[in-house]
């Protein structure tokens, strides 16, 4: 009986960590044309098992809004040459993306940004 209760929280366990883990396409429009915004970096998130930046910028009625975007785990980022340092907060961006479902929630994810001061393009496939 002990052989299929460590079984059956094997399983259960197994079915979590496989679930825990989203797809994209449930989140942002994937085959969507990307969207481009413009603004100032008021976050930088190196983190695992996604980064983020978090931007304020205008949305398509003219209003400031803060975009969060969604980038690759730290981990990703670091082997394409991104660390903490790469972007600082107030550093002027152009981020390209795949928009959220939800057009509210003001959601991207990276496909691209680029630091307008020195013309700095990060860009590459982020999972």
């Amino acid at each position: 009986m002990k052989k299929f209760h460590f079984l059956l929280a094997t399983l259960l366990g197994c079915g979590t960590l496989a679930y825990s883990h989203h797809s994209f396409a449930g989140t942002y429009l994937e085959d969507a044309p990307p969207q481009q915004i413009q603004g100032k970096l008021v976050q930088f998130l190196l983190r695992n098992p996604h980064s983020f930046v978090h931007v304020e910028a205008k949305d398509d009625k003219g209003e400031m809004v803060r975009w969060a975007i969604e980038w690759g785990a730290a981990g990703q980022l670091a082997q394409q040459g991104i660390s903490q340092g790469s972007l600082r907060v107030g550093d002027e961006v152009i981020v390209t993306g795949s928009p959220g479902r939800n057009p509210a929630d003001h959601r991207l994810r990276m496909r691209a940004i680029k630091r307008v001061s020195d013309g700095q393009v990060f860009a590459g496939k982020f999972d």
